[in-house]
């Protein structure tokens, strides 16, 4: 039996992989890969290294979660180094525990090695940071895509009224839902948000808007995109330090 690595890609930009994550990689016998890790760590793997990609297209599951599961374990049987690559953080909706718990119930080694979640390192290539001095002391990050097999949503709306920053993960196809919701607790239609698609890479867009109009200006934004809503978004005039499409 092997050791399977956990292992967080970061949100985009291939500088932003930690040195931990690295060399596991170019440790690795297999590589099992998403749609949102940057193919282009793959090259850093070793010769003879397998490759397994396991990604999730928008709104399609190419690999339904239990087979991914069942595809770890399998080459934890075979393989002495495994790594699952996952883009951003594997424990930040990125299915990362469901995982462990797998490979725990079977008996399989694993290490988890954090990555950089994209909703810190997005915002911040978009020159919005999540807590601001004088503007927002805390930040919440939430789910923007359940699961439809849920009977009902997990998310505590009315908990949000009061949240300086709020960032939506994978919520792009629900963006008109999440803000007809904020308005409905209480943010003001005027309250400044930001849609960030493909965030930290030179493919970047950010849309800024107002949970009022940001649905009918962000209608033609790709995925994967982020949401940001609060006052850190009009920060941006004067941080946005990247540079990209506006």
């Amino acid at each position: 039996m092997g050791k399977v690595y956990l292992t967080g890609a970061g949100p985009g930009d291939i500088e932003l992989l930690t040195l931990k994550a690295l060399r596991v990689i170019k440790e690795a016998d297999v590589i099992i890969y998403d749609r949102l890790a940057n193919p282009d760590i793959l090259e850093e793997a070793k010769n003879g290294c397998e490759f397994v990609y396991v990604g999730k297209e928008d709104g399609r599951h190419i690999v339904p979660q239990d087979d991914i599961n069942e595809v770890i374990y399998q080459n934890a049987l075979k393989h002495e180094n495994i790594v699952r690559l996952k883009g951003g953080d594997p424990f930040v909706f990125g299915r990362g525990g469901e995982e462990a718990l797998y490979l725990y119930e079977r008996g399989i080694k694993f290490e988890v090695i954090p990555g950089i979640t994209s909703a810190i390192s997005a915002p911040a290539y978009a020159g919005i940071p999540v807590t601001h001095r004088g503007v927002s002391v805390s930040f919440r990050v939430v789910t923007g895509h359940e699961s439809p097999n849920k009977k009902e949503s997990q998310i505590p709306w009315e908990t949000f009224k009061t949240d300086d920053t709020i960032v939506f993960l994978m919520g792009l196809h629900n963006l008109p839902k999440i803000s007809k919701k904020l308005v409905e607790i209480g943010k003001p239609l005027s309250y400044p948000c930001a849609v960030i698609s493909r965030g930290t890479t030179v493919h970047q867009s950010v849309v800024v808007g107002t949970l009022e109009d940001i649905v009918e200006k962000t209608k033609d934004v790709p995925t994967p995109a982020l949401i940001v809503v609060g006052k850190v978004v009009e920060l941006r005039e004067q941080l946005n330090w990247f540079g990209e499409n506006v």
